[in-house]
């Protein structure tokens, strides 16, 4: 194996994890409302495992990667111009291995460290005014419609000299509107968005890192849910599908990594006590063009709690 085919197999797997575990997940009710200062603690452990989908640009057969990621979240509602609005920060940690065939030899590698941390700012623009938890208690959910911007900051654990890193060593910005409609034990969840990405000045190339690029990247992504008798205890089916994001290396356009691609899935919630409760879910690749054809269990513990409520 030649060293340029080990430098453009390693190169290329070093974007996958932490483009997966942000452009592509799936969350059902992002835009339900909840009383305002309520709070919640959330410690999430999530495993993918599959393929890494070249679309043949590279020499490189059976690619796959496992790996880990355990996430602390935490949550925050409050009250913004009247409206309902709430503020989320997301802290990843990964820990994996990635393996592959380039002409014959079988290479791998394991890497463990931090992703890049992520925000997300929600805004409620009908059907769900700021509510103390009083009001709340009476009100019930028709249509709402809501915004929201999402932001991943280049956080994580990257270094141009090397192959393989969890960050991805550029800004991403996800602007996104949201609808949610209940039919008494049914809710029914939407939500359209676009993400932007600014320019990676040090991806890895020899003889020196190359100013890398991506286009945006459309996503839509649907939730259909059900209630049960159970206070707070329902489930959902997830589906969702991006396109775009061809990527460019110091200005040169390379059209095979467009990404035409959809998941499904399904999440199920319980409480245990008061103040506690749990979620799983699990999703998988439908159709795959380019990237995201891995499996993907996670696992949610999550704390949450009302803040001083005013008289």
């Amino acid at each position: 194996m030649t060293i340029q085919a080990k430098l453009m197999f390693w190169a290329t797997v070093a974007i996958m994890p932490a483009v997966s575990v942000w452009a592509q997940d799936l969350s059902p009710r992002a835009y339900l409302i909840t009383p305002v200062h309520s709070n919640a603690v959330t410690l999430t452990w999530s495993f993918y495992n599959g393929g890494l989908d070249f679309n043949g640009t590279i020499p490189i057969t059976g690619a796959t990667g496992s790996y880990s990621v355990p996430i602390v979240t935490l949550y925050h509602s409050f009250s913004f111009f009247g409206r309902s609005a709430n503020i989320n920060a997301s802290l990843p940690y990964g820990v994996g291995s990635f393996s592959g065939d380039v002409l014959g030899t079988n290479r791998s590698i394991y890497r463990s460290g931090l992703l890049d941390l992520g925000f997300r700012l929600a805004v409620n623009l009908k059907g769900g005014p700021a509510m103390q938890a009083k009001e709340f208690a009476k009100w019930k959910q028709k249509v709402i419609l809501g915004a929201s911007l999402k932001v991943i900051a280049p956080t994580g654990q990257y270094d141009p000299t090397k192959l393989i890193n969890w960050g991805i060593n550029r800004w991403a910005f996800k602007p996104e509107f949201g609808y949610s409609q209940r039919w008494g034990h049914w809710i029914l969840d939407g939500y359209a968005g676009i993400w932007f990405y600014t320019s990676n000045d040090a991806f890895f190339n020899k003889p020196m890192p190359t100013p890398q690029t991506e286009a945006p990247i459309g996503s839509f992504e649907g939730h259909l849910s059900y209630d049960f008798k159970k206070r707070f205890m329902w489930a959902s089916l997830d589906g969702n599908f991006w396109f775009g994001g061809v990527t460019a290396l110091n200005g040169v356009r390379n059209p095979a990594t467009r990404q035409t691609a959809s998941r499904i899935g399904g999440t199920f919630a319980l409480p245990i006590a008061k103040h506690q409760s749990l979620k799983f879910n699990y999703s998988d690749g439908t159709y795959i063009r380019f990237g995201g054809n891995y499996n993907n269990v996670a696992v949610a513990w999550q704390y949450s709690w009302l803040g001083r409520q005013i008289k």
